[in-house]
């Protein structure tokens, strides 16, 4: 696929039986690459409860289903990988414990060079963005910023977080991260989210990546 490809974030809080129902609404709409379990404060025995019901409709949908920073939640439920972005040292881990048969992926970095040094552990993607600040309409400056620099200059593949309405996804795409990561703009929205991936992906075939001679 030449364009960048959805990277859905669940709401930080949610009901577990209506989010199994959402995300197999959200695979009606077209492709989705992955959904990332997110579940910030949360204990494990909450993370595992839910991700023992969702990784397996994530899974049946085509997409990869990742579990944020809870390794031994991600394992145990069979999950396709993990987002760590607590220190370097627990990054270094989950490639070791994680690679190469499930994904490992990092992000919320500061500096460039931080971002650098955390992708040589060998992680499978860097995400720019902050999953824990209130989004915008529009994408945070510093988050396109980091994802057009590193898209034009690094191998490994990152993720952009876009903000919370589709219109901002060209401006996501146009940094050529090749993925873009939606979180409120998909479960927030008042049309149904079979209506919004649907539309997320026509935008995004819009956008494809440009050719390198």
């Amino acid at each position: 696929m030449n364009r960048p490809r959805l990277f859905l974030v669940t709401p930080p809080q949610f009901d577990t039986d209506d989010m199994a129902l959402k995300i197999e609404q959200a695979f009606a709409g077209g492709d989705i690459a992955c959904i990332l379990i997110y579940m910030p404060g949360a204990s494990t025995k909450a993370v595992q409860d839910a991700a023992d019901k969702l990784v397996p409709v994530i899974q049946a949908g085509g997409a990869a289903a990742l579990v944020y920073r809870d390794t031994q939640a991600a394992g145990r439920s069979n999950a396709d990988g993990v987002h760590v972005d607590t220190s370097l040292e627990d990054v270094k881990l989950a490639v070791e414990s994680f690679q190469p048969e499930r994904i490992v992926g990092t992000g919320g970095t500061k500096l460039k060079h931080d971002a650098m040094e955390w992708a040589e552990t060998g992680v499978d993607y860097l995400f720019f963005g902050k999953l824990d600040l209130d989004e915008r309409d529009k994408a945070h400056d510093k988050t396109l910023a980091g994802a057009a620099w590193w898209a034009e200059l690094f191998e490994t593949p990152c993720v952009a977080m876009a903000g919370n309405t589709l219109e901002t996804l060209p401006e996501v795409a146009a940094t050529g991260a090749d993925f873009v990561a939606l979180k409120d703009a998909a479960w927030k929205s008042d049309a149904p989210i079979s209506e919004v991936i649907s539309m997320a992906n026509t935008i995004l075939e819009a956008h494809p990546f440009p050719v390198v001679e």
